[in-house]
């Protein structure tokens, strides 16, 4: 909760009787019209409307999101309460009003959030064939251009009020541009996800959870976040942009023994000596074409859709699970731009003790808050059950009620699957139950183990014009989605060539009788000889030639097989 000034401190103190009241009646007034939770960027100007309401501050301790530095915008009062300057030793105030009506109408300064971003370029430029590649290769498609660039208004304002408040160069918001084209739902091949394209590891390392209920690689705030952090560590251990760059793309290590190797050789420990793959190689340059291209438009005959300086979306609290698609009706959004602000999301349901906001347009916000209000129905109807043992999905189905067909398809658990004892489940919600604790929604995973035991792993390279997911279990006779599951990709994707690839077979009936088959053999080994010999005697018989000396290279490998004959 955030303190209040020393002075109204006192204020409070010195008061009394009606006096008190009015002094508590103004000062409910003065902190519910701080409670506004905005975050985010913007592409549009602030409605003159009626301006939205927004929740009591039931946002966590550490929410994701803050708000743009600005003298009529706050965030909730647990982000107020982590960032105030003002001394913690005044008295409390009193609780604040549940909906406080609050005016977007001074945040930022509604200047061209282009130019901001043009002000704020500070790395060093490059000038080579490989930017100028680029740049004919953006001219090309303008209509690429627009879409990138339209997607993109809904978030460049809050990454740019973040790297604003870092002190780092502006040319990083330009980096989703290039990793996703600003989807925060693109997926790699490799399994990189997000708008900042972050690896299942590396997202870990940096706190991004990925479990069964969401993605945080695919969350706009929590993204954003580590991104920035991890671009950070890496100018601070290679003190150039250029290389911290080349480090996001192909990984620090890499970078390192490259410069390693050039140190060793005389050659400069720059970025445009090191050898790396092609990918990288481009990667600057690609980024420097961008900034060229947000620099001077005109020179590439493109043009940039208009980008005020100001939250696209604001942050809303939520302290209840509820149904994404319920969510979206009550801001009376499609689901489809609901989940373009909110795509972490990989169930139906939003757990509030994971999630505890939504991102919504600031026209949607008031709409949101009060439909909320009003909603007397459930909120949620799907919930999460774990699995107390190691279980078929047709027992798993029994225990909770519900078809063998609706368990598989609402977790996707392929066939000849079994789901392993601790394992957290996505099931139909009862009008009884609780939400789901923080514990599950935060760590709670599916996993699953082949019916049919035992099986064995093989692993193999992708050839070399790479190989798909779908091909490697036509080939082996299992489902993509098992493949997938084993090496962490999507079904859909497609393996580089060189690229380790793991599948799990049958331990078959044949192979796991192979031991006695080689005993049986080496005892059979003496009738063979016996049977050679016996072959040899005969075809050293002149007056009756065999079949033996008409076909010597047919007739002894036979012999070998069927020693009775």
């Amino acid at each position: 909760m955030m303190t209040p000034p020393r002075s109204l401190g006192r204020t409070w103190a010195r008061t009394s009787g009606r006096t008190w009241g009015r002094t508590r009646a103004r000062t409910l007034a003065f902190w519910s019209g701080l409670l506004l939770l905005v975050s985010g960027c913007s592409t549009l100007p602030a409605p003159d409307a009626t301006p939205p309401l927004v929740a009591s501050p039931t946002a966590p301790a550490a929410p994701l999101a803050e708000a743009p530095a600005a003298p009529a915008a706050a965030a909730s009062a647990a982000a107020d309460a982590a960032t105030a300057s003002t001394p913690g030793d005044a008295a409390a105030p009193p609780p604040a009003a549940s909906i406080s009506r609050v005016d977007l109408g001074d945040v930022g300064d509604r200047s061209d959030l282009w130019e901001r971003v043009r002000s704020g370029f500070a790395m060093p430029d490059l000038d080579s064939e490989l930017v100028r590649k680029w740049e004919r290769w953006y001219a090309r498609d303008p209509a690429y251009v627009q879409r990138m660039t339209e997607r993109g208004g809904r978030y460049l304002f809050h990454i740019v009020e973040e790297v604003n408040r870092r002190g780092l160069p502006a040319e990083l918001a330009l980096l989703p541009f290039i990793e996703s084209a600003f989807n925060p739902q693109a997926k790699s091949h490799a399994a990189a996800m997000g708008m900042w394209q972050f690896m299942p590891a590396t997202g870990k390392d940096f706190e991004l959870r990925q479990n069964l209920f969401r993605d945080d690689r695919r969350d706009v705030l929590a993204s954003t976040r580590a991104a920035l952090d991890y671009l950070q560590r890496l100018h601070g251990l290679f003190n150039d942009w250029h290389l911290a760059l080349a480090a996001y793309n192909w990984g620090q290590g890499n970078v390192s023994r490259a410069l390693e190797r050039n140190r060793r050789a005389g050659k400069p420990l720059v970025y445009e000596a090191l050898r790396m793959p092609q990918e990288t190689r481009e990667y600057v340059p690609k980024l420097q074409a961008v900034k060229n291209i947000v620099l001077r438009p005109e020179a590439f005959a493109l043009t940039l859709p208009p980008l005020e300086n100001h939250p696209f979306f604001l942050s809303v609290p939520i302290d209840r699970d509820i149904d994404v698609a319920l969510a979206a009706s009550l801001a009376g959004l499609g689901q489809d731009e609901f989940e373009q602000l909110n795509p972490q999301m990989n169930k139906p349901v939003i757990l509030a003790a994971g999630t505890p906001q939504v991102l919504l347009p600031y026209d949607n916000a008031n709409r949101f808050v009060r439909a909320l209000e009003a909603h007397s129905g459930a909120l949620a109807t799907w919930t999460a059950w774990v699995a107390p043992r190691t279980l078929k999905p047709a027992e798993a189905a029994r225990l909770i009620g519900m078809s063998e067909e609706e368990l598989r398809s609402a977790n996707r658990i392929p066939k000849g699957m079994l789901v392993r004892a601790g394992s957290t489940l996505l099931v139909p919600r009862d009008e009884d139950d609780a939400d789901v604790a923080e514990h599950i929604a935060h760590h709670g995973l599916l996993a699953l183990t082949p019916e049919s035991r035992p099986t064995r792993k093989l692993r193999f390279k992708a050839g070399r014009k790479g190989d798909s997911v779908a091909a490697v279990a036509r080939r082996y006779r299992v489902s993509a989605a098992q493949v997938a599951q084993w090496n962490g990709v999507s079904p859909k994707a497609r393996f580089k060539a060189g690229q380790t690839i793991v599948v799990e077979v049958r331990a078959t009936p044949q192979r796991r009788a192979a031991a006695p088959a080689r005993k049986r053999a080496a005892a059979a080994q003496p009738k063979r000889a016996s049977a050679s010999a016996s072959a040899k005697a005969k075809a050293a018989q002149p007056a009756r030639p065999t079949a033996a000396q008409k076909a010597p290279g047919k007739a002894q490998p036979n012999a070998a097989r069927h020693p009775s004959r």
